[in-house]
């Protein structure tokens, strides 16, 4: 631990401060903002009542205003420190509201109503996690189907991407065949062409083999993809060729070298094709929308959409759901985050 604060502490100036020293925390205290600072919003606003998301200025805290039971009246009354005409703060239950004005009683003695204009009151607030929030989307719109849907869906995608596209990748690397760097550059030039270029053909194509309504029709479009194709060619062309002819000398079968030898080795670039097949799949909204037609094939992100209607927007619900639909994605970051760099940096060797 004091090593690590010694590292926090230094100084390019060594006991004072170098302009240099000033820029570097200011930058990383900005980054970090910039970088959490809306996940946090996100996780705090999700716990909001639709009130609290409503009031303005936005606070980070779940914050909700005290209400109280007073004697006369059925519902709860909101309680707010208002500000009397003598200087004097009581703490009065709201009543009613008409324009500028707003009717209020004393909780205590509620027969005297007291008008007080609405800018010379504050509401009584405490921090209150909504969890309804978070229950409530599950017990009465099925969220855990589209739950399992999103990972039926992102779990067979990503393990049919990884043994397709590095099939190909060894193809293309280890393979000398006429064309195989015309055929490359034809992988990536897809790059280039925009899903909605593709979407009439797709949705015709799924119709035709009546993959509609389908998750495999969600699923066995995007399984290839170029991007994929290019980091693991990169990275396998950092193998040595000589193993692939030791083993074809100890009798072994292009399967066998593939999958004994190929894949074993390029571990980091799969890895990091796999958190990116993840984020792909689990926030695809886009495609999912268009295939599927049933709610009870929903993925979760199609499946939010249900919260946004054409006059109402529930907004609590969907922040919490968002919440939700982001845990397993940095999980899976958390734990195949140490292959980043080495997948990264090794598919750009040559």
């Amino acid at each position: 631990m004091s090593a690590a604060i010694r590292f926090l502490t230094r100084r390019k100036g060594g006991k004072g401060w170098h302009w240099t020293d000033i820029v570097t925390w200011v930058w990383l205290i900005g980054g970090l903002f910039i970088m959490f600072g809306p996940a946090v919003w996100l996780a705090f606003s999700s716990f909001k009542t639709p009130q609290g998301l409503a009031e303005f200025p936005p606070s980070i805290l779940p914050y909700v205003t005290q209400q109280v039971k007073v004697e006369g009246y059925e519902k709860p009354l909101m309680l707010y420190n208002a500000k009397m005409p003598d200087g004097s703060t009581r703490v009065l239950a709201e009543v009613r509201r008409i324009g500028i004005v707003s009717q209020m009683v004393d909780p205590k003695a509620p027969g005297e109503v007291i008008k007080v204009n609405i800018g010379d009151r504050q509401p009584v607030r405490e921090v209150f996690f909504a969890t309804e929030n978070y229950t409530q989307p599950f017990m009465q719109f099925d969220f855990f189907r589209y739950l399992w849907n999103s990972v039926f869906v992102t779990v067979t995608a990503t393990l049919i991407t990884l043994i397709v596209n590095s099939m190909a990748a060894f193809a293309l690397s280890k393979y000398e065949f006429k064309g195989r760097n015309l055929a490359m550059l034809t992988i990536l030039a897809t790059l280039m062409v925009p899903l909605s270029v593709i979407l009439v053909p797709l949705y015709s194509i799924i119709s035709t083999v009546g993959l509609f309504n389908s998750l495999w029709g969600v699923i066995l479009p995007t399984v290839a993809t170029p991007t994929g194709v290019f980091i693991l060619r990169q990275y396998m062309l950092t193998i040595p060729d000589e193993l692939i002819d030791a083993a074809r000398m100890d009798k072994a079968s292009e399967w066998q070298i593939y999958w004994r030898i190929i894949v074993p080795l390029t571990a980091p670039a799969l890895a990091v094709l796999a958190i990116f097949s993840v984020v792909w799949r689990w926030n695809d909204f886009l495609w999912p929308l268009i295939v599927l037609s049933r709610r009870e094939l929903y993925t979760l992100q199609v499946g939010l959409s249900i919260y946004a209607g054409e006059l109402n927007v529930q907004w609590h619900y969907i922040l919490a759901m968002t919440v939700v639909t982001m845990i397993p994605v940095v999980v899976v970051f958390i734990f195949l985050q140490r292959f980043i760099t080495t997948g990264i940096a090794g598919s750009g060797l040559k």
